[in-house]
């Protein structure tokens, strides 16, 4: 008999437990040229440029495809331009391969103008509709040839092109209410709202062979150990999210594969519109007072590290170790900031975090218990993931937990998380403008010299420090668990995991 989710579901219910695991003593049949992906979430919607979590940026990259992106390794690769080239500083060409939408249309430098300008619009939300703004002109000499001229030089604008949250779509497809059309390998077919998603192979995707699986199937599991049990029951063939206290048990089964890469984290952001953390004193004081050891126990079973500083990996040829170190334990300094910042005595504040991923709900139980040992009683707010991103982009909320990763592996990347000078957004601190920090992003962004970039981000991590418009907490494992069979997916390097998502396209049964 195969083992199905609302099986699973009704047999937990009737005995009144919540087991960790479920193991069968073999792999469940599969439906025939389908992967089945156990989503951590359902996405709050697959909207192209937006950024709502992993969940949504994992199902969306079947469906859209940017100029650029990234291979297993983690280098740029051409997408629909299938060469670029930077042409003077501020100028960027890039000649466009023979490519159709999903609605069959050709993938004209039209369409890349129609959605550079869409995102960048005054009424767009975009997740990089700052980053778009700053291309000055956009030249289409015809239809396969478009060249990008920014406002000032640009030496990361390939990244940003890369990212998954700046596809190209087909222009006009989302006027008057329009659905966006896309150029991905997969076209969605059927969905069930807070279940599951499908999609068919793209029988005109650009890429000769691929995809290789002819149909995709996302089922959410908001449950971490259901979406596990699911995975061992053989009722999908991959998981993302893969919790932490299960990776020994993965790792054991010899029917199951598992990739971890360090790279995500764990932080606190701030509302500093109002209330104590508009003082960066106060939020120095929560940065010293934080046993970040604790964390990677509690919610990493170990798997993962402190992080004391800034998110720059120790891999990068920008990491500095006193620099990664500069916020150590030290409940007394914690608490000599609060009495200069005028509470002597604490105060009592809430945190938003959510309880449906275990590591968010850990994370911040132990900022809570930390921070009581300096006199800040904290209220914990636990809605759900849906509830959280929402709150999250509304600033809603005193202090909030962040699980995140910076936009890309360049230094550049951490804007996204740093930089309070950009329109809010989920990942970010709301009311906190650093126009120092701002400052030198745009600096390190316009250098092309390696060696003076690296003397820039150095000067921006030591401001950063200072004004903790995020407070690091540990870096942690991420891990994607599939049946061993499965071949062709990579989870990617370091900040990249999120979106891992673009190998499916190449994954299959052996």
């Amino acid at each position: 008999m195969r083992t199905t989710r609302r099986g699973v579901l009704r047999s937990i219910g009737a005995a009144g437990l919540a087991l960790p695991f479920l193991r069968t003593a073999a792999h469940a049949a599969r439906v025939p040229g389908t992967i089945t992906f156990g989503l951590s979430s359902y996405p709050p919607n697959t909207q192209p440029w937006a950024n709502t979590g992993t969940a949504s940026l994992t199902v969306k990259v079947q469906m859209y495809r940017g100029l650029l992106s990234y291979d297993a390794a983690g280098a740029l690769r051409p997408e629909l331009a299938e060469s670029w080239q930077s042409d003077g500083g501020t100028g960027w060409t890039f000649k466009l391969r023979d490519a159709v939408f999903h609605n069959g249309k050709p993938v004209t430098s039209a369409d890349v103008k129609w959605t550079l300008e869409q995102v960048a619009g005054p009424k767009s939300t975009a997740y990089l509709r700052t980053d778009m703004q700053e291309i000055e002109r956009i030249e289409t000499p015809d239809a396969r040839t478009v060249r990008l001229v920014t406002k000032v030089p640009n030496a990361v604008l390939p990244e940003k092109l890369a990212s998954p949250h700046m596809p190209i779509t087909a222009a006009g497809s989302t006027d008057n209410g329009g659905a966006p059309v896309g150029a991905g390998p997969y076209v969605m077919t059927a969905s069930e709202r807070g279940v599951s998603i499908d999609f068919k192979a793209f029988d005109k995707y650009y890429k000769p062979g691929l995809p290789k699986v002819k149909a995709l199937r996302f089922v959410a599991y908001a449950d971490e150990n259901l979406r596990v049990a699911a995975l061992q029951a053989g009722d999908v063939d991959i998981i993302e999210y893969v919790p932490w206290q299960a990776m020994d048990a993965i790792e054991a089964d010899k029917r199951l594969a598992m990739q971890n890469v360090d790279g995500p984290f764990m932080a606190l952001s701030f509302n500093g519109g109002q209330g104590p953390f508009k003082d960066k004193l106060v939020r120095q004081a929560v940065a010293f007072a934080i046993k970040r050891d604790e964390i990677v126990k509690a919610a990493f079973f170990g798997r993962g590290n402190p992080l004391e500083g800034i998110p720059i990996a120790p891999s990068s040829p920008f990491f500095d170790k006193a620099r990664s170190q500069f916020w150590k334990y030290d409940p007394a300094r914690a608490k000599a900031l609060l009495a200069q910042a005028g509470h002597p005595n604490g105060f009592a504040c809430t945190l938003l975090s959510t309880a449906q991923y275990g590591m968010h709900k850990s994370t911040a139980e132990v900022v809570q218990q930390n921070l009581a040992a300096i006199g800040v009683q904290v209220t914990l707010n636990l809605p759900d993931w849906a509830t959280r991103v929402a709150l999250g982009n509304r600033g809603q909320y005193e202090f909030v937990v962040q699980g995140t990763t910076a936009d890309n592996n360049d230094p550049d990347g951490l804007a996204s998380v740093l930089d309070g000078s950009l329109p809010p957004n989920n990942a970010r601190s709301v009311n906190l403008p650093t126009p120092d920090i701002h400052a030198l992003f745009a600096k390190g962004r316009a250098e092309f010299d390696q060696a003076k970039r690296k003397a820039i981000y150095a000067e921006l991590e030591t401001r950063a420090l200072d004004e903790c418009p995020l407070v690091g907490l540990a870096w942690r494992a991420q891990g994607y668990a599939m049946a061993k069979d499965l071949q062709g997916f990579h989870n990617l390097p370091s900040a990249m995991t999120f979106f891992s998502g673009l190998t499916l396209e190449d994954s299959y049964f052996a």
